[in-house]
């Protein structure tokens, strides 16, 4: 019989043990700790309100002027004075390339504008002397001292000397426009800063050989860039320069209005798309940047948006910080939607009335007491 009130007893004291230790979810607030008091945090009380809606598209940061630089001749890269991320002034030298052929073409002009000059003197000298002649025949011819022919002969020297000037004044006049060109194209073996700007890529090494139309290095202009949005064709007819878009650059974490200032009068028949132009003048910017741009579509929809400072984003949860009736903290997972201005649409997790921390939200910790 005592066997078995013993162990009865003994389950009796363990049930009336667990019983004590259970708590109520109030007697945290119940305890004598006080609880943390957190003074200096904003809350707002989320409201529906109209949304307007828009389409988000995508593209990238590009330099309004750019230029490739290329080879126009032939030749090796002797000296290469530039690497990528240098900024260059207009008409710096960049690169020499070594054309050997080109600049002795260049010598040859030189010497045949030498050879066309004494030509020249020796054709004046010509007609100076014919010129001379002619007159003493003629004086002869009229004193009747020499016959007909021995006039008309020298007559025809001295036309045939004044042609042979016109011959040598061409023929210089050609041999220095040939010595012109030759010395632009040996120019060509020094390339040169179109533009003031920096060195985005160089596709050439030193030592290089290098042939016409042969890409060196590219240059942009870092004072004016411009984001270019790949715009759907549906937009087309609503799409216009002068259209409003809100612009989002991840990079730069930054969100303004801007609006359109050129489209391209032509789509991609591959993506269905067509370029829209937004001039930038953010400081950081660089070529190839990643930026979103949000359409209006013209019409709305009701929602919830609360400031971007009250997201509260650990790893890959998304969160507010609510405020109940008791005044106490609690950390509530959200659903987030698309960036109106600089607020952030609410899918799911907070109701309409409800209160929330919108700034000091780093103050905030769960079971606390926003004052």
């Amino acid at each position: 019989m005592n066997k078995h009130i013993f162990p009865a007893a003994c389950l009796m004291a363990l049930f009336m043990v667990m019983g004590c230790s259970k708590k109520s979810p109030n007697d945290d607030r119940n305890s004598t700790v006080p609880a943390r008091v957190v003074k200096g945090a904003l809350i707002e009380t989320v409201k529906v309100v109209p949304i307007p809606e828009t389409m988000e598209v995508v593209g990238a940061v590009r330099a309004r002027t750019s230029a490739v630089v290329s080879a126009r001749i032939p030749g090796v890269i002797i000296i290469l004075k530039v690497r990528e991320g240098e900024r260059v002034r207009k008409g710096q030298m960049l690169a020499q390339l070594d054309a050997q052929e080109n600049q002795a073409t260049a010598a040859v002009a030189v010497a045949g504008i030498d050879e066309a000059t004494r030509g020249l003197d020796e054709a004046m000298s010509r007609k100076r002397l014919a010129d001379t002649t002619f007159e003493r025949y003629q004086k002869l011819f009229n004193e009747q001292a020499v016959t007909r022919q021995e006039f008309d002969i020298k007559q025809t020297e001295k036309e045939v000397a004044s042609q042979g000037v016109h011959r040598a004044e061409s023929r210089l006049k050609q041999a220095r426009e040939g010595s012109r060109a030759a010395s632009a194209i040996a120019a060509y073996t020094r390339i040169t800063a179109p533009f003031s700007g920096i060195i985005t890529s160089k596709q050439a090494d030193l030592g290089a050989t290098v042939f016409p139309a042969q890409p060196l290095m590219t240059i942009e202009d870092e004072g004016s860039y411009q984001l270019e949005l790949s715009v759907p064709e549906s937009l087309a007819l609503s799409v216009r320069p002068g259209t409003a878009v809100q612009v989002t650059l991840d990079a730069l974490n930054t969100t303004f209005r801007a609006r359109i200032s050129e489209i391209v009068p032509a789509a991609d028949s591959a993506s269905r798309t067509f370029i829209a132009k937004i001039a930038l003048g953010q400081k950081g910017l660089t070529s190839g940047m990643f930026g979103r741009g949000a359409i209006s579509l013209g019409t709305s929809a009701n929602g919830m948006l609360v400031p971007r400072n009250a997201i509260v984003e650990r790893g890959a949860l998304t969160s507010v910080w609510i405020i109940e009736k008791d005044a106490f903290a609690r950390m509530r997972l959200v659903r987030v939607g698309k960036a109106v201005g600089g607020k952030v649409e609410i899918l799911s997790g907070l109701s309409d009335g409800e209160r929330i921390v919108v700034g000091g939200v780093e103050k905030v910790s769960e079971g606390s007491r926003v004052e």
